[in-house]
């Protein structure tokens, strides 16, 4: 059984080693566990700090393409590598590191496809009020979208099996773990939360620069991928309020015209008419978008063949 552990990284030759020497060198139930980093186009020393302390794989943007980028580079890299389990976690230390072993277990055990660390949130001192009720808020969005219970959605502390690495398909340029979820709820994939602790802030969050662009793009890829995964759903949910909204004006309109008084209040009919029609619109449009999701999943699929076909090619290589 091997575990590589990965570690995306934007200029962080700084606090690199200290996420590093924390890493496990042993888990009971593993034989093997190597270390990988994606060099996201950090501009400072971050990939001769990683060759010093003796990393196993180094996978190299030119330039700095992003969080969401990035983890799925890694994933790739760590499935042609012979990777049994992934883990990912931060270069900046945020995760505690003997707690990748908490991860890996179910995994280990057959309980779980997909491990993912729940941070003490109300106890972390360095969120603010208003970041730990954001993360709150972000994570309930996420389990109604992905029908999973998951509390703690925007954590990057997490561990998947081969199987559901192969699954996996980003497509949001910002980050993986929301919409990770959403995904590997639809794909049916288990997916189980662990109490983790975290470490004191070494840096200020680079993914998280303002209050008003982490809502805004948070709230975005959750929108995205419901849309993309759900489609049927999210469609028909919003044409139900359109025709819902027309039927309310048609009632009134109607209770007017039997109080003799429909006369003046034919603009109700009109915008009730065009709210009934712009409802019934929508949901074609969801069907439209649903057969759609039938082709992705199908594409999908090949994509899962084609890395398993990958990884059976390098097994036999190494061999």
């Amino acid at each position: 059984m091997k575990l590589i552990i990965q570690i995306p990284c934007y200029n962080e030759a700084e606090t690199l080693t200290i996420a590093l020497d924390a890493l496990p060198k042993h888990i009971e139930g593993i034989d093997e566990i190597e270390y990988l980093i994606i060099n996201d186009g950090s501009k400072d020393e971050t990939v001769q700090v990683a060759r010093a302390w003796g990393v196993n794989y180094v996978v190299n943007f030119r330039r700095n393409k992003g969080l969401a980028k990035g983890f799925m580079a890694g994933l790739d890299a760590c499935l042609k590598n012979g990777a049994d389990i992934i883990v990912n976690t931060d270069a900046d230390n945020q995760y505690c590191g003997e707690d990748i072993e908490k991860l890996v277990k179910p995994i280990l055990h057959g309980k779980a496809d997909i491990v993912i660390g729940e941070r003490p949130i109300s106890q972390t001192d360095h969120f603010s009020f208003m970041k730990k009720k954001l993360q709150w808020l972000g994570s309930w969005v996420v389990r109604k979208a992905s029908n999973s219970d998951i509390p703690d959605a925007p954590s990057g502390f997490r561990a998947y099996s081969r199987e559901a690495a192969m699954r996996l398909n980003v497509v949001n340029e910002y980050t993986y773990t929301l919409e990770t979820i959403v995904q590997a709820g639809r794909e049916k994939l288990s997916m189980i939360s662990v109490p983790i602790r975290t470490n004191p802030e070494l840096r200020s969050s680079r993914l998280f620069n303002s209050m008003f662009g982490y809502v805004k793009k948070s709230m975005l890829i959750i929108v995205r991928a419901f849309m993309m995964y759900k489609p049927l759903r999210f469609f028909s949910l919003v044409g139900g309020i359109f025709i819902a909204a027309g039927i309310l004006l048609g009632i009134r309109y109607i209770m007017y015209l039997i109080g003799d008084s429909g006369t003046g209040h034919v603009q109700s009919l009109i915008l009730a008419a065009v709210l009934m029609l712009a409802g019934f619109q929508t949901i074609v449009t969801g069907m439209l978008a649903d057969i759609i999701a039938a082709n992705r999943k199908i594409l999908e699929d090949i994509q899962y063949r084609i890395r398993g076909l990958d990884y059976r090619l390098n097994q036999k290589d190494k061999e």
